[in-house]
């Protein structure tokens, strides 16, 4: 998972600006790692095995009866989650639904989602005042429905949704104030579902022993010292290029953790979302001959379920090179020729690959992405941790809708 495959291609790691900033790197890691170690930067508390949970075996098992679970929220409350679920898709037994944002399909959707007596609620607002799960909430709630089957994830504040859950006698699992939205992947708003999914917790959790393996810190050293080089070089578009489904989710997370955290005084990473090999017929010539202001990391792994193998009946001669072939192999075909011409073309890019697909190896992802902007963040001189150009948009919309 971790190896010299992770490092970007087509960088110039002997260059004297890059040997500066490894050096920066190093010793801000070496500063978060203190941190870390005296328990001051409790954001990142619950990527440790020793995170305390604020929901009981009696939670748990009181909701895991049922077999549908609709979860609704918004940003890092639900994307969290939502990229677990997709990850896990086919191990998880049971139906998920997500409601995250304003749309008129997601009621629809709602309508049709079969057997609701045996359906759960989860509600997730760190905040619990966020206007669109509150709007989504009042759009499909009903007190038969949602009577003894709901459950709220929020900071336990005098707020709309402790209010709500207080009115309908529902259960609440605080959601820290100290964990931030889009750090919450390992904390409440994710692993309570995730428990529901059958997953197993502790497994997502190996912070403390990561920040000590070497060949770990040394790909996140390395990867943080070429990102902001190459950002320093006006290289600032952070492209992700997925070709496998199961990581889409992924994907957008990431893409959550980077703008949001990053996009601060006139500075910044831009996070764009690809997926291969369909947006090779939009995107790639861009890409390949475009503006060199684009660095890529690919999304990959071994993904059994693209095994279905071609019908060669209906396959033409000048078209033969595809007989045989299974969609997996068509499908790393296409990235590795993307990669070949990446090379020759002096693209900057890196592959995160999946080989075991298990929680211990995506909550190793999530811990280094975490890791990786919050480095990033030091070294930009900015704060990873708040967003104070979106509270500014959520007081006008209120303003307005007064």
């Amino acid at each position: 998972m971790i190896s010299k495959n992770n490092f970007f291609y087509n960088y110039n790691f002997n260059s004297k600006k890059f040997n500066n900033n490894l050096r920066k790197t190093k010793k801000v890691f070496s500063s978060i790692k203190l941190e870390l170690k005296s328990f001051n930067m409790p954001i990142l508390s619950s990527y440790d095995k020793n995170y305390v949970f604020d929901f009981s075996k009696n939670t748990i098992k009181k909701f895991n009866k049922y077999n549908n679970i609709i979860i609704i929220g918004m940003g890092g409350s639900i994307l969290g989650i939502k990229c677990i679920h997709s990850f896990f898709r086919k191990k998880i037994k049971k139906e998920v639904f997500f409601f995250d944002n304003l749309d008129s399909n997601l009621y629809l959707k709602f309508k049709k989602i079969k057997n609701l007596k045996n359906s759960c609620f989860i509600i997730v607002s760190k905040s619990g005042n966020t206007l669109e799960t509150l709007v989504n909430l009042s759009m499909i709630f009903s007190k038969s429905l949602f009577k003894n089957k709901s459950v709220f994830i929020t900071e336990l504040k005098n707020n709309s949704l402790v209010k709500i859950a207080k009115k309908y006698n529902a259960e609440i699992i605080e959601h820290k104030e100290f964990i931030g939205g889009r750090y919450s992947a390992l904390s409440e708003s994710a692993m309570f579902p995730a428990k529901l999914m059958g997953l197993q917790l502790h497994k997502f959790k190996n912070l403390n022993k990561l920040i000590n393996n070497r060949k770990f810190v040394t790909c996140l050293i390395r990867n943080v010292a070429s990102i902001y080089t190459l950002n320093t070089k006006g290289i600032n578009n952070s492209v992700m290029l997925n070709y496998d489904s199961r990581l889409n989710d992924l994907s957008f997370w990431y893409q959550q953790l980077v703008g949001e955290s990053l996009g601060k005084k006139g500075k910044g990473i831009n996070p764009i979302v690809a997926f291969g090999p369909k947006d090779h017929h939009s995107l790639l010539q861009l890409y390949l001959d475009g503006p060199k202001n684009k660095f890529f990391t690919f999304f990959n792994s071994v993904n059994k379920e693209n095994t279905h193998k071609l019908k060669n009946e209906i396959i033409p001669n000048s078209m033969k090179f595809i007989k045989g072939k299974n969609l997996k192999s068509i499908i790393d075909a296409q990235l590795n020729s993307v990669k070949s011409i990446f090379i020759e073309k002096k693209i900057p890019f890196r592959e995160v690959f999946f080989k075991k697909n298990n929680e211990e190896e995506l909550g190793l992802v999530f811990t280094f992405f975490v890791l990786e902007t919050i480095l990033l963040a030091r070294l930009m001189n900015v704060d990873p941790f708040n967003q104070p150009s979106v509270d500014q948009v959520k007081i006008e919309t209120k303003k307005i809708l007064s």
